[in-house]
């Protein structure tokens, strides 16, 4: 489990990256909300706006917090601000990514100029001295004076930029929930025309637009009615900001009607085990913000509107525990990055709330020992008091993980080691299709740890470019089906769409063994393709093991090859033996071609990742075309 004191939004340093964009942007006229419900939600909200979080003014819970040691690099952080200027947002820098198709330069510039504000309001918070409210100021206005708030990559068209419309992305309800939670916390410290100037904005750029999506379907935003992190992302802000800042409290009601009824859209894009296709990152932001927007509703409304309670969003929550390999190690599948976990203190609220009794989680995530947030409203919610903190702590002490976690739905097979897991290897199965929401082309991929470490790997995400969210996605190495362990039929690779999805022929699980047999035909197009069967077993006799077998025909001979990946160094001690890795963290993997010819064919994958890392793929090549074959590969801890 993740160790980091950054909150699961991260959204105001736009670390988090974006969603695929239906082509067009649009969305259908939404249905009128019900105005019986509304009347309902107005009785239970509080006659004034209310943010979330003590004020400045409760000097106690401040004051708690800043004895806190993991709030102790807070002030000498912002400190360092107050001699630092705020970097200049020019026409060219936005237009940059218009011209380029570069993303990072802007979004950094922007991280900077909208994460000043949250840090600079935290540190007035704890030491509640004015020492930094004229920064605070400062900072309000540049953010203020921005021609938008929506991210580059996400105005293509330029409406935004040059003022034709205000749409809201995710740049946009962060911006705002964090505006009008530091005019919460500070209050009349701040200047009477600041606050005005806050106000002013949010109708401008958040309230007015949001009304007219909801109310009229214009502006038409697509994430209303959207399935992935950006509907649940947007509502929890843009409702969060109105439950702070909206002085009527049926105006308030629209907001939260309008939350709880197309939140659902959100819900419906998991399957039915609770799966997330996007991937264990865009877990912790989408549901994250999830999360975030139902602990806002429920503290708003007394405990009257709670959205955790249901049997699916109690599926949901228990993603990140399921897709825990061994120890700290999960899969990245979809556009994650390798080595991303579930955020600490999502996973203690949700351990609090739902009475897991993951004691040392808790201890480290709850409260003021979560540390600090990059967001004011996530700080608001989960460092003070709330609906999972209430309860009281459910001891079950240390229980071991199940043998395996199968999602049927989304066919997704964790596999763990008996016993102590640290010497012996675990694996990660992965059928479904190629649509899934940050759709990699990787039907039957994998993945195989081994001593906290993923020797075999799926390579993650890319850094985004204006490429990623394209027509050209797939011309990428790592997003394309050449960039991951699956089979590379006649020179071709998989096809996109929901109709290349893997077909699970037989699943069983015993104690010693799992088997996972897939039937991956449908996600190659190709005439002479009779037959593609994958079978996957995990032993855990020994040190654990795992054989990837592949058995295909075609009408007529053809190429045909299977592949590992890996960041690592490897050696071919053998001619049917490879080395991958290093000391105890390495794996051997045998292949068996039954008696045909092949040869191991490295490419490295030249693609921009996170850290710099550079994917090779291992190809095990057969040596001449086939009109069948078999290649078994046996992957375990090298001796």
């Amino acid at each position: 489990m993740s160790q980091t004191r950054i909150l699961f939004r991260a959204a105001t340093t736009y670390i988090v990256a974006l969603a695929l964009m239906p082509a067009g942007g649009g969305a259908a006229a939404p249905e009128p909300l019900d105005p019986a419900r509304i009347a309902a939600i107005a009785a239970m909200l509080p006659e004034t706006p209310r943010g979330v979080g003590p004020t400045i003014e409760d000097r106690a819970a401040w004051q708690a917090a800043a004895r806190s040691p993991e709030f102790a690099g807070v002030v000498p952080a912002a400190e360092r601000l107050l001699s630092e200027p705020i970097p200049e947002l020019s026409d060219e820098l936005f237009l940059d990514f218009s011209q380029t198709g570069n993303r990072s330069r802007c979004q950094r510039v922007l991280g900077e100029r909208h994460g000043r504000v949250p840090e600079l309001v935290l540190a007035e918070c704890l030491e509640g001295r004015g020492r930094f409210l004229a920064a605070i100021e400062e900072a309000i206005r540049a953010v203020s004076s921005e021609k938008t708030w929506v991210m580059p990559a996400h105005d293509r068209g330029l409406e935004n930029f040059r003022g034709q419309t205000h749409e809201i992305d995710l740049a946009v309800a962060a911006v705002s929930w964090n505006l009008a939670t530091a005019d919460h916390l500070l209050g009349e410290r701040l200047s009477p025309d600041v606050r005005k100037l806050v106000r002013s904005e949010l109708e401008r750029r958040c309230f007015r637009p949001f009304e007219g999506m909801v109310g009229e379907g214009k502006p038409r935003m697509w994430w209303l009615t959207g399935t992935n992190n950006w509907n649940a992302v947007c509502l929890a802000g843009v409702t969060g900001t109105a439950l702070a800042a909206i002085e009527s409290p049926q105006r308030r009601a629209f907001f939260v009607a309008a939350a709880e009824k197309y939140i659902e859209n959100f819900l419906s894009g998991f399957t039915p085990d609770g799966y997330c296709s996007e991937g264990v990152g865009y877990w912790n932001y989408g549901f994250g913000n999830y999360v975030s927007l139902a602990e806002t509703l429920h503290q708003a409304s007394g405990g009257k509107i709670d959205l955790l309670e249901s049997d699916k969003v109690r599926q949901i929550a228990r993603f990140g525990v399921r897709m825990e390999i061994s120890p700290g190690v999960y899969p990245a599948f979809a556009d994650c990055r390798v080595g991303t976990d579930p955020d600490l203190a999502l996973m203690a609220f949700l351990s609090r709330r739902y009475g897991w009794g993951l004691e040392e989680i808790e201890q480290q995530g709850l409260l003021l020992d979560g540390g600090p947030s990059s967001s004011l409203f996530e700080l608001g919610l989960f460092a003070f008091a709330n609906s999972a903190t209430s309860r009281p702590p459910a001891r079950k002490g240390a229980v071991a993980p199940p043998l395996r976690d199968w999602f049927a739905d989304a066919g997704i097979l964790i596999c763990r080691p008996s016993g102590e897991s640290g010497g012996s290897l675990g694996a990660a199965l992965k059928g479904g299709h190629n649509a899934e929401h940050h759709n990699h082309n990787d039907v039957g991929s994998f993945v195989a740890a081994l001593a906290g470490k993923t020797p075999l790997v799926d390579p993650g995400s890319e850094v985004y470019t204006a490429r990623t969210f394209s027509s050209k996605r797939y011309d990428s190495g790592v997003l394309n089906s050449f960039g991951h362990p699956v089979p590379l039929v006649a020179g071709k690779m998989q096809r996109t769409g929901h109709s290349a999805a893997a077909k699970v022929l037989a699943a069983e699980f015993t104690d010693a063994a799992d088997t996972l047999v897939l039937d991956l035909a449908a996600a190659y197009d190709f005439k002479s393709l009779e037959s593609l069967r994958r079978t996957f077993v995990f032993s855990r006799g020994g040190r654990g093991s795992l054989t990837v077998t592949d058995e295909v025909r075609f009408t007529s001979p053809e190429t045909f090859e299977t592949a590992i990946v890996t960041f690592l160094p490897w050696k071919q001690a053998a001619p049917d033996r490879l080395v991958v890795g290093r000391g105890g963290e390495a794996v051997e993997v045998r292949i068996d071609a039954g008696g045909t010819d092949f040869r191991i064919q490295e490419t490295r994958i030249e693609e921009d990742l996170s850290g710099g890392h550079v994917p090779r793929r291992l190809g095990i090549e057969l040596g001449k075309p086939v009109a069948d074959a078999k290649i078994t590969l046996t992957v375990a801890p090298a001796r």
